[in-house]
């Protein structure tokens, strides 16, 4: 094991790192306190009533009542196990990543959203110099991609409303720089736009976006350069000054970035068989897009970070349920 991965064994072995599960019952006093602040402290709820105290204390909540309400993870009793074993294995594999996350999560909603975008980006970037990720970088390799000359965004007046349009869809709409600065410019041409039409986001092909192109992650070598071109550079932020002017519109995969961005507009609208997956932990950084501020403000910070550690599908019916989607259209 390297210096660094022993470190974090020994913070893991203190208490200062790791996941720590904790049973709840509506019968029983809630624990005095959080563990250490990199711990992923996670809530269990097998029977009876579901506790509603104390909750904040916890950074995933998980009940075996699969209509559990906000903020609670339901699931059927027979998938709770292999849920908490899930994120256990990833806290792991991952668990610098994964506290990092927590921590960014337990902040967010006290900072307005711009400030929680840098706080992101600033974690993110820290990350990206991290063993975890190099780690999962040096066992990845890149996909070939030959559509370098290929256009990444389209722009249109149509029916009344300005159209932003995704438009890689060999890559599945993979989000590399050229395409972040492209949809960049399109949402900054919405802002100004002198009649202000609502604009709708979507993207061309058989799914939205399957998120930031692997083939760019930790192209950067240096992250404090990193950082300022996403925080100058970022979709999520001008899709939230948009304000109710803007419905995205998505279909099949939504996955990191392809459910970050989005999930800023005013109006989310998912086609059927639409479903949503935060990838970025398992390799080792946490949602970059956007994704600990936009996702958290629609579902609350405890699914979010569920979402996140797990990397687990989230089907449009959950997506609904929980509020990540706003309505579901036939197509």
């Amino acid at each position: 094991m390297s210096a660094p991965g022993q470190l974090i064994a020994a913070l893991t072995e203190l208490g200062g790192a790791g996941l720590v599960s904790v049973e709840l019952r509506a019968d029983r006093e809630p624990p005095a306190g959080r563990p250490g602040l990199g711990v992923v402290h996670v809530g269990v709820h097998r029977d009876g009533p579901l506790p509603d105290q104390g909750l904040d204390l916890f950074d995933i909540l998980l009940s075996a009542d699969p209509s559990a309400p906000a903020p609670w993870v339901g699931l059927p009793p027979e998938r709770l196990a292999e849920a908490l074993a899930r994120l256990q294995t990833v806290v792991a594999a991952q668990p610098a990543a994964a506290a990092v996350l927590a921590q960014v999560l337990r902040n967010s909603q006290s900072l307005g959203f711009g400030e929680a975008l840098a706080a992101e980006s600033t974690a993110y970037s820290m990350l990206l110099a991290s063993e975890g990720f190099r780690a999962w970088r040096a066992a990845t390799p890149a996909p070939a991609r030959d559509d370098a000359d290929q256009p990444r965004v389209a722009i249109a007046h149509e029916d009344g409303a300005l159209s932003i349009r995704l438009t890689r869809p060999a890559a599945n709409n993979a989000i590399d720089a050229r395409m972040r600065d492209a949809l960049c410019e399109a949402l900054e041409f919405a802002l100004i736009e002198p009649e202000q039409p609502p604009v709708i986001l979507t993207g061309e092909g058989r799914v939205f976006s399957e998120g930031g192109d692997l083939a760019e992650f930790g192209g950067f070598d240096d992250p404090g350069r990193a950082h300022l071109v996403r925080v100058l550079r970022s979709p999520a932020a001008l899709l939230h000054r948009l304000g109710e002017r803007v419905t995205a519109r998505l279909h099949g995969a939504c996955i990191g970035g392809g459910i970050e961005m989005p999930a800023a507009a005013a109006r989310v609208v998912a086609r059927r068989h639409t479903f949503f997956r935060l990838p970025e932990v398992a390799m080792g950084l946490i949602p970059g897009a956007g994704g600990t501020v936009t996702i958290p403000r629609r579902i609350g910070r405890h699914r979010t970070c569920y979402m996140a550690i797990s990397g687990a599908d989230v089907r449009l019916s959950t997506a609904l349920a929980w509020g990540l989607v706003d309505a579901v259209e036939d197509g």
